[in-house]
């Protein structure tokens, strides 16, 4: 009976790691499959810039995140739900329409002649890379926190 039971739960993990196999894949999607969210946001921050490609994140829940690559180099991860998650300029400087007011203005006038060359959004902070190579954080509301090594 013993016995019975292992192969049973041995037969559930090895069912249970296909699963994750099958289904923990990325794929590539036409620009056109993205969420209107993700759409919307690429066509007024990117708007001229073609899309190289796009790639849908899926996990066995569904899908987990999209990454879109753009004609110029750049890099943006979006969300399931198509919310911008970090805009990667590849060392070039990402538009500021997106960039919290509070952020675009603290660069500017505590590091002028800088630019913003990557931002990411997390639960309670945005962290942002400037073009001179320092890491710069702020909390949720876009207040400076720390710079980081």
């Amino acid at each position: 009976m013993e016995k019975k039971q292992s192969i049973t739960v041995m037969l559930g993990l090895i069912l249970t790691l296909m699963t994750g196999c099958v289904y923990g894949q990325d794929r590539v999607i036409n620009q056109n499959q993205l969420p209107k969210t993700a759409k919307n946001f690429l066509f007024a921050n990117f708007r001229g810039v073609p899309i190289a490609s796009a790639i849908e994140d899926r996990e066995i829940y569904g899908v987990d995140e999209y990454k879109v690559r753009l004609g110029n180099g750049m890099k943006i991860e979006f969300d399931s739900k198509g919310n911008w998650k970090e805009v990667d300029g590849e060392h070039q400087n990402v538009p500021n329409g997106f960039v919290p007011a509070s952020i675009r203005n603290y660069v500017a006038k505590n590091f002028p002649n800088t630019y913003i060359t990557k931002i990411k959004k997390e639960r309670w902070k945005y962290k942002t890379d400037l073009s001179n190579g320092l890491d710069v954080e702020f909390d949720r509301n876009g207040n400076f926190s720390k710079i980081d090594d």
